[in-house]
């Protein structure tokens, strides 16, 4: 049976929350400090969440994109961003991309990521991302959603079901965290090697 949102219980994100415009606003007023390193932070960001899947499931495996346009895209195979029905028949998902984590952004003994900066949250990447497209694929269902530095500008897109499950999120970041180095792919392998239950491939095709 559906619930009223207010019953549901908080755990990496404010389900009533929706979009929240001044912690979008916080996160564009500090690249410094919350996208140390630019794009390299913002994918870690990502796979951070494609980590936290495949130790909930006993491993599991993503695929990093870099794309010629400057874009980039992190799918992994986990269960899907929780998608729910309230008790008026209407769709919620998680607000991942336009809250803040609540384990994170606030709290000054954060996790690092292999970088050696705090970690933050997915709402840092669709900040500073001039789009972003989030794919969703979940027992019962599957949908995309575009977002423009971290507001939605379309509602939950239904897409056919694969009958497989995951999450991909495609993005472009903001001009002024500067263009990904050409080691960008090493540096990701290297790193997502400390994430012991994630096996990450990197496909650079920006060169071809």
């Amino acid at each position: 049976m559906n619930t009223p949102r207010a019953s549901w219980r908080n755990t990496t994100h404010d389900w009533a929350s929706g979009v929240d415009a001044e912690h979008l606003s916080q996160i564009r007023r500090n690249p410094a400090v919350l996208a140390p390193g630019g794009v390299r932070h913002l994918v870690l960001e990502v796979l951070a969440y494609a980590a936290d899947e495949a130790e909930s499931g006993g491993g599991g495996r993503c695929v990093v994109i870099l794309h010629p346009d400057g874009s980039m895209s992190v799918a992994d195979d986990g269960r899907g961003t929780d998608t729910r029905v309230d008790d008026q028949g209407q769709v919620v998902k998680k607000p991942v991309m336009a809250s803040k984590d609540l384990r994170f952004f606030d709290n000054s003994d954060a996790p690092l990521l292999p970088d050696g900066h705090p970690r933050r949250g997915m709402s840092v990447v669709a900040a500073f991302s001039v789009w972003l497209v989030h794919t969703n694929r979940r027992r019962g269902g599957a949908w995309t959603q575009r977002y423009e530095h971290g507001v939605p500008v379309t509602g939950l897109t239904p897409i056919s079901d694969d009958g497989t499950t995951g999450t991909t999120v495609h993005f472009l970041p903001d001009g002024h965290l500067g263009e990904p180095g050409e080691g960008l792919a090493g540096e990701l392998v290297g790193f997502a090697g400390q994430w012991g239950m994630l096996s990450v491939e990197v496909d650079d095709r920006r060169s071809r």
